[in-house]
């Protein structure tokens, strides 16, 4: 069943809602509406991961390949953490450096712990979390 749209009045100052509609054009929203839309949503996720809430997204990170340790150790913690991971891709960056994307699907907490365990192991030399919507 599709949700019944509602209208609803904003009142913003001048100068506020030129740097909204600047923000609009510049992310390529085709109106307000839809703007306002993904900003709530934004903030919801946010909110929602925040809060330990169910929560989707990717951990990447990029690392030394030459360092074994630092491959065993990622492998151990993804292994630790299976219960969470969807898919991990391995690339090859260049000789010496290797991008690890692991997908992830679970509980804000739980997705947060892994990408900070990630993150910590020594020889990472970038880390990344990006989380969205679990689909709710």
């Amino acid at each position: 069943m599709k949700a019944k749209l509602l209208r609803f009045g904003v009142s913003l100052d001048g100068e506020l809602l030129r740097k909204f509609d600047a923000f609009i054009s510049a992310e390529g929203y085709d109106n307000r509406s839809q703007a306002i839309a993904g900003l709530i949503r934004k903030e919801f996720i946010t909110d929602s991961f925040a809060h330990g809430g169910p929560v989707a997204g990717a951990v990447t990170i990029v690392y030394d390949h030459h360092r074994r340790e630092v491959v065993n150790k990622l492998l151990d913690i993804q292994h630790d953490h299976g219960g969470i991971i969807i898919s991990a891709q391995h690339v090859h960056l260049d000789h010496d450096n290797c991008l690890e994307i692991v997908a992830v699907k679970g509980p804000g907490a739980k997705v947060k712990a892994l990408a900070d365990a990630l993150k910590s192991v020594k020889g990472v030399k970038h880390s990344t979390l990006s989380v969205t919507s679990a689909g709710k």
